[in-house]
This record gives structure tokens, sequence and C-alpha cells, in this order.
């Protein structure tokens, strides 16, 4: 599978509601995995690092940006980074089977929909970059030119125009950077001295712009609330210039100053191999290998399901039938989209490319879906074991308990119930490739439908043991009644399949 990340920079690191609010609209694409939320407040930025298929990282980016547009308004915004925009910067990476080329493609997409959606005038940067001069951010945003300088610069100097939308900043939300690089470090080295032109000194001076460190941009800082100064870096290539060589140069200048290093930070996420070469150098090691790690002889070798299923089969309560019930539909969704790749491959089967398409479409959906459903229904069941956990020791924490348990049984219930939904709909499409689908994989279609009916019956025993301690009465008969309907509907049309596939396989 393709796996891009993207690690939008948003102008708003002390109002968590918000933050948690665009954080939510970039989730909720189907096969966007989040990775790291960084809110600082000295700063009032937000990183977000999110990964997934291209096209999806793509809906999730847009999603943020345009939530970001709607909640932050820049007029009223103030902190130490500088920035143009609500949603600042947007940055892809590639990460697994993608190119660089391919992170171009989704950045022109990603600027087209901003800048026509959204009205945010967009510039590109790093390999993205229209105009050679773009290529390095400090070049589009700098602690000279940020919202309130560009949005009259943009009117008139030609240089500011954006690449993408109008020559006018959107009223509250600024201008958006868009572009790709690779994987970069940011990093923080922080000063024991409230002088921030002792910071801004050394910044200068390990910048790479002024003769310092290769691919290393610097700015220097005041961290008010804590009375003392910032070195904050982005080390665009870590294997020119390492970690190591950053805080070792820093700290060469710091005690030039006279002050000194009280510590220093990683901003979001890095790679192992960054950290490897600081302890490479500062432990003198000798022949050092990162398979020297216990946790990766501990992955070396692993199926992709076995820690799931190492879960599955431990004595804890969770995750238990309802999470194998999602992980049968998951199955039965990725053969499906298997049989549909494969008709699609085919000009054999050229003409039913049209009615295969959807099917693709919708079967890559139902397993990302299906994937979600197994921390659901573990989820759930934890809520159970919690509500039943509650104090009783008083007449108040005893009915309080009562309630919280009747509450998270409904949701147990509920939890199982969305599973059997699920893939009752998928049995349509094992229809539809049944009939339309490449016959050389006609087996694999059976496969998926037996793969439904384990996922539906066993997550309907899960929503039946659930239901049994409910006292609604009405609640228990509403589940009662869609249960049976789904089941008499569900054996109707998964005989009708099986039968299909069987005289298709004469």
């Amino acid at each position: 599978m393709k796996i891009v990340e993207c690690v939008p920079n948003f102008s708003e690191g002390r109002r968590k509601e918000v933050v948690d609010a665009i954080v939510e609209a970039m989730t909720a694409i189907p096969g966007v995995k989040l990775l790291d939320v960084e809110m600082d407040p000295d700063h009032n930025r937000s990183v977000v690092t999110i990964a997934g298929p291209p096209e999806s990282v793509l809906d999730a980016a847009f999603n943020g940006i345009a939530k970001a547009v709607e909640l932050i308004d820049l007029n009223k915004h103030t902190g130490q980074h500088p920035r143009i925009g609500a949603a600042d910067v947007v940055p892809f990476v590639p990460l697994k089977d993608v190119t660089i080329g391919e992170c171009v493609e989704l950045a022109e997409k990603l600027a087209r929909r901003v800048s026509h959606e959204l009205n945010v005038p967009v510039y590109l940067y790093g390999e993205a970059a229209h105009r050679p001069e773009r290529r390095d951010l400090p070049n589009i945003r700098s602690k000279k030119v940020q919202f309130e300088q560009l949005k009259e610069l943009v009117k008139t100097d030609p240089d500011r125009a954006p690449d993408y939308g109008p020559a006018e900043l959107h009223p509250t939300a600024g201008a958006t950077i868009i572009g790709v690089r690779k994987i970069l470090i940011a990093y923080n080295v922080n000063l024991g001295t409230s002088d921030v032109k002792i910071a801004k000194k050394i910044a200068r001076m390990v910048r790479a712009r002024n003769g310092g460190l290769m691919g290393v941009r610097a700015l220097g800082f005041e961290l008010a609330e804590r009375g003392i100064t910032q070195v904050s870096m982005n080390l665009i290539d870590y294997e020119k210039t390492p970690i190591f060589a950053a805080y070792e140069l820093v700290k060469l200048y710091a005690d030039r100053f006279g002050v000194p290093v009280v510590g220093s930070e990683v901003v979001g996420l890095l790679p192992q191999k960054a950290l490897v070469d600081v302890a490479d150098f500062y432990l003198k090691l000798e022949d050092f290998k990162p398979d020297q790690f216990i946790e990766s002889r501990i992955e070396e070798g692993k199926l992709p399901a076995e820690d799931f299923l190492l879960d599955l089969a431990s004595t804890s309560p969770a995750p238990g039938g309802g999470a194998a019930a999602a992980l049968s539909a998951a199955q039965g969704y990725a053969l499906l989209a298997m049989v549909a790749g494969l008709t699609l491959k085919s000009r054999k089967y050229q003409k039913s490319w049209e009615t295969v398409k959807p099917v693709l479409s919708r079967a890559r959906e139902g397993l990302l879906k299906s994937l979600r459903m197994i921390d659901e229904d573990t989820e759930a069941f934890n809520r159970v074991m919690e509500a039943y956990r509650l104090p009783k020791s008083t007449d108040e924490e005893k009915a309080k308990r009562k309630e919280a348990i009747q509450e998270a049984l409904k949701v147990a219930a509920e939890s199982p119930l969305k599973i059997m939904r699920h893939v009752f709909e998928g049995l349509d499409d094992v229809l539809i490739l049944a009939e339309y689908g490449n016959k050389n994989a006609i087996t694999d279609v059976g496969s998926a439908a037996y793969q439904f009916h384990a996922a539906f019956f066993g997550a309907e025993l899960n929503v039946m043991i659930n239901l049994a301690s409910i006292k609604d009465g009405d609640f228990r008969q509403k589940i009662d009644e869609e249960v049976l309907e789904l089941e008499n509907s569900f054996k109707r049309k998964f005989d009708e399949a099986i039968s299909f596939v069987s005289k298709e396989m004469l």
C-alpha cells in the first residue's frame, strides 16, 4: 500500500477545543491514521501528523484546512512563530512506495481545491514550488513578512502573488503554503537566559543561509512563561546534519555567550535512525546495528495481524468475539477489493468495468470501516468493565453505577449490531462480483461471502449477550426486532450468493 505522511501546521496552540475539532475533521476520512498532535502555547501553533493512502490523506488535509479557516481568525492571533495562514504550512512527505512526483501531484490537487472551494490563496514550496526562490519556506514567510504585512504586499508586489487563488488574502484565514519535502525533524534547544537577542544571534550563526549547518533553518524565540529562550530549528536533511551536530554547535555558541543549555526537544515525530545516530555519536558505539533493539527483533518476521491475534488469544476479555467478527468482515471486504481489482485489470472484462469500479471503491471503504470497528467493539466492552468498577459504597454511588452500566451495555449491544448491518451491505457486492467479476477469482468471491457469514452471526451473538442484561424494555424490543429482520434478510441473500457462486464454478 502506498503511504504518504502529511504534517499540517495550524496557527492555534492555546485553544484545545479548536485543535481537537481540526483533528476530528481530518481523521473522519477512512484510512487516515493520526500519528501525533503537538500544541505549543508560546508559538501559538499546532503540528498534526497523519499518514495513509495518498488520496485519503489529500481529503484529510483539505478537511483540516477547511476547519481551520472556519475556526481561526489571524486578526486575533498572536504568537512567537511567524505565520501567514490559519492553516499555515501543509507539507506532504513520501513514506512508502510513493515518489516525490506523486506527492507533488497531491500538493497541486490540494492547492486547487483550497483556492477554489475555500477562496484561500496558496503558495507552493519545496519540491512542489513553481518558482525556484519558493523552494525555501523562509522566502515565502518570515518574521518580517507575516499575515499583517502580506495582506498588503500581495495586492501590489508581483513577487508576492500566490500560485493559486486570488491576489488577496482571506480576511481571517490568510493564505496557505502547501508543499512536498523529505522527512524533517523539528528540533529545539532551550537556553538558560531570558535575553532573546542571544537566541537570535545563535540561530543566525547555525542556519544554513548564513553559512551555518547544511539544511538547517533556525529562529530565536523567547519563552516568556518559562523565563528562558529557544533556538528553534528545522533539520531539512537529518542525515547530512544530524541532531547531535545541531545540538553541539548551539551549545558551543551558548558557551561563548556564557549561557547554559537547559534542555532540548523534538516536536512531532522523527525516524528511529536519527536517535540511533545520536547514541552512536555520544556513546562511541562500535559496529552498532539498528536490529540490536529488542523491539526490532520482536517485530521481525511478524505477520500483520499477529499482535491482534495474540491479544485475542490472551486471558483478557477484550478484544473478544465482536472484534473477531469485525476482523472477519475486514477479510471479506479485502477479498472483494482483490476480485474487483483483478477484474478491472483484465481487458477481457472491459464491459463490466463500469459496474465493478464502484464495487472496488465500496470494498476498500468497507475494509477500513471494518478495521475501525475492531477498536470500537473493544472500547465498548472496556466501557462496560469501567462501569462495573465504579464505587458503590453509598446509595447515590450505587444509582450512578447502575445507570452507567446500563448505558455502557447499550453501547456494547449497538457496536456488534453495526457490524451486522455492515456485512449485510457487503452481500450486494458479492452478488455483483459473482456475476460480473473475474471468473478466475470466483472462489474468492465465495470466500468473501463466508467471511461475512462468520462476521454476521458472531456479531449477533455479542448483541444478544449484552441485550440480556439491559433493563430498558423498549430498547430491547427495538434491537430484537432489527436483529430478527436482519437475520432473515441475511440468510436469503447469503443463500442466493452462494448458489450463484456454485453455479459459476461449474
